[in-house]
């Protein structure tokens, strides 16, 4: 009978090679976990599920279905003899739309108001009487002649109460409101208005700077005006594009910068649609710091009590805006760029950010200073971490040794077991 050495050494065999395989991972890098935050999917304002709208900016119903809103207009005909301004809606909307959702403002109003804060707003105008605005605008002249309504929809999403329907309010309900003309009385942006009205806003001491308006040209006297409003500490957030055009093909406009949104330190929003993605015919462009909500969306207008639904880039600009306006209350200490850093780092992971006004007022980020390079102050010092790469390398040496000698021993039983058996004959001989 033969002693049992072969099968002694198959269980030392077994155990002994795992345990060695199992060593030099010991000592590898944990795989970091997939991010944990990820945008959740509200259905889209007219009741429809994500992907089966055809991208356009308004349905005609808000999210209560069957429903009908009449739409809210960004501009009015330019080749009309006479000026008809937009009528006041005869519908009230009965129930919060899927942006507020996205943007969590329930939960973020129990956070940040927005108290103390002032948006100056250059759009159509802004009409100082309108319902959830009444006493926190402040509109001179043209400003307070909002012909248009496109101006007043969009204070309603920065700055409004909500009215009879508190679960409309905007982003900032408790903010100010300074109303600026960036358009003639039709809605036609004009360069010299939105440079003014940028001045005025610095002058001013705006906290916020929202520019609904994004013009083709760059302009030395805009440039100047956006450099001092940001010296002023505002903080200066603009519409990356245009509104495409109501007529043909936006595929046919090549991609391009548009101002003031691609001035240094700028915040550059778009619009998107409830799945995330930028509507179909949107003007194409690079310079996109963030996506907000910005189709179907519900607001007031400046006459009368209803509402209206509206979208696009101008819609996606008020509400980064609001978003500003409650992190600069939440955070009153803070640079207007720190804020900008904020709107940004605290984003939905996506190809483009996109906005989360709750996650931007109470995420706990380290320090949002500005960064050395722009403070001009000494350079980072970098950890030495000589010691422990030296440390690391001893320990991955002691682990392959220790593997190479845990297997040097196995195998050196299991030869000593095979030659026992043949009765220490050489191999073949058996």
């Amino acid at each position: 009978m033969r002693p049992p050495v072969r099968r002694t050494t198959r269980l030392l065999y077994g155990p002994g090679l795992a345990a060695a395989l199992m060593l030099p991972a010991a000592v590898a890098p944990a795989q970091a976990a997939p991010h944990p935050r990820t945008p959740i999917a509200f259905p889209a304002a007219d009741g429809e599920k994500d992907g089966e709208k055809d991208g356009s900016k308004d349905s005609g119903k808000d999210g209560e279905k069957g429903q009908e809103l009449p739409g809210m207009p960004t501009a009015l005909d330019p080749r009309a003899e006479a000026v008809a301004c937009t009528p006041a809606s005869k519908e009230e909307a009965k129930k919060q739309d899927w942006s507020r959702q996205r943007l969590d403002l329930d939960r973020l109003h129990r956070h940040s108001t927005g108290a103390g804060v002032t948006v100056a707003l250059i759009s159509t105008g802004v009409d100082p009487g309108a319902a959830g605005l009444k006493g926190r605008v402040t509109a001179e002249g043209e400003a307070a002649d909002d012909c248009v309504g496109h101006g007043t929809f969009l204070a309603g999403l920065i700055a409004g109460s909500g009215g009879s329907t508190p679960r409309l309010a905007g982003v900032a309900p408790e903010a100010k409101v300074l109303a600026l003309r960036g358009t003639d009385r039709r809605g036609q942006p004009d360069e010299e208005l939105v440079t003014a009205a940028v001045r005025e806003a610095a002058e001013a001491r705006a906290d916020v700077i929202a520019v609904a308006v994004a013009l083709p040209r760059k302009d030395t006297a805009l440039t100047r005006a956006v450099a001092e409003a940001r010296k002023a500490g505002a903080v200066v957030v603009a519409a990356a594009t245009p509104e495409p055009p109501p007529r043909g093909s936006a595929d046919e406009i090549p991609s391009r910068t548009y101002w003031p949104a691609g001035e240094p330190g700028v915040l550059a929003v778009a619009d998107m649609l409830p799945a995330g993605a930028r509507p179909d015919g949107a003007l194409p462009t690079a310079a996109v710091d963030l996506v907000a909500p910005g189709a179907g969306v519900v607001s007031g207008g400046p006459r009368g009590r209803g509402h209206y639904l509206g979208g696009g880039v101008a819609v996606a600009t008020a509400y980064a805006a609001g978003a500003a306006a409650v992190v600069r209350a939440a955070h009153p200490d803070g640079s207007a760029d720190s804020v900008v850093r904020r709107l940004t780092a605290t984003a939905y992971p996506a190809d483009i950010p996109q906005l989360d006004a709750y996650a931007a007022v109470t995420t706990v980020l380290g320090d949002l200073a500005a960064p050395a390079a722009e403070q001009g102050a000494e350079p980072v010092a970098v950890r030495d971490t000589a010691d422990t790469d030296r440390a690391t390398g001893r320990a991955t040496l002691f682990v392959l040794l220790g593997t190479a000698g845990v297997l040097g021993v196995l195998w050196a039983g299991f030869a000593l077991a095979r030659a026992r058996a043949r009765g220490w004959r050489p191999a073949g001989q058996e």
